[in-house]
């Protein structure tokens, strides 16, 4: 995990909203989709849950309006400032801190029933030493018993496609008209790619474009157990968006 992904989420932190047509109600429903995920998983609210890639809180804050006791950590600090200002808007309680997922095992204290990194966190992890570092950081903050919850792109299929632009969305929202969209940037080996965000807003007779610069790895469905069984954990499982409701592939696995 290089600066380069602290500097995307530093910059992209007061526009993340944006990439949502109602962020509030995705928080709500991502929020609805994971809480019957973890009572099907046995780990129902009040439960801790350590999220380790809040950013600005987009499952977090979903959670802690249902009951859970949520404790917020990212890599940037101004997710974790923006998560913290949303909490206060939205009325419900969440501590945070920063924190490199790697590094969990230092930098945050105690063991929670549920850690978690959604949103196609971990695939920022480039090289086979950071996942494993974060796997066994991740694993270390587990209870005994406890749950681990990831989502990630489906890598399996984008591999092969190797897409280099996503559809641009225009959307018509309260904070204003916006378009979006993607350009994706893909290694000779195709083991990484690098994503740019870009988000285009009205302004005077023209148009304001603003562009965040993100990379990350083509990160297999195999690479990722087998990280995640180098760390002592076990009885992974892979849901689809089909099962879950939330939009992208979701793998568990638990601490003995």
């Amino acid at each position: 995990m290089s600066d380069v992904v602290l500097e995307f989420y530093e910059g992209l932190a007061e526009e993340y909203h944006l990439l949502f047509a109602n962020w509030t109600q995705s928080v709500e429903r991502q929020g609805a989709a994971l809480d019957a995920l973890l009572r099907r998983c046995g780990a129902p609210p009040p439960r801790r849950v350590l999220d380790c890639a809040c950013g600005i809180g987009t499952q977090a804050l979903g959670l802690a309006a249902r009951g859970y006791t949520v404790h917020a950590t990212d890599l940037s600090p101004a997710a974790v400032a923006r998560a913290e200002r949303e909490a206060r808007n939205m009325n419900v309680h969440l501590t945070t801190g920063v924190a490199d997922m790697r590094t969990l095992d230092t930098q945050v204290a105690g063991t929670f029933p549920v850690v978690m990194a959604f949103d196609n966190a971990v695939p920022h992890l480039l090289t086979d030493e950071d996942l494993d570092a974060a796997a066994h950081a991740m694993a270390a903050k587990l209870a005994p018993g406890g749950l681990l919850a990831l989502s990630i792109r489906d890598y399996d299929s984008l591999v092969a496609q190797q897409p280099r632009f996503t559809s641009e969305r225009v959307l018509d929202a309260p904070e204003g008209r916006r378009i979006l969209f993607q350009l994706w940037d893909w290694s000779a080996d195709g083991r990484t790619y690098t994503v740019h965000q870009f988000i285009l807003r009205p302004e005077g007779s023209g148009w304001q474009t603003t562009e965040h610069t993100g990379v990350y790895r083509a990160l297999h469905r195999v690479e990722l157990e087998r990280s995640l069984t180098r760390a002592g954990l076990m009885d992974t499982r892979w849901y689809s968006p089909e099962e879950t409701g939330f939009y992208q592939p979701i793998l568990t696995a638990r601490r003995p």
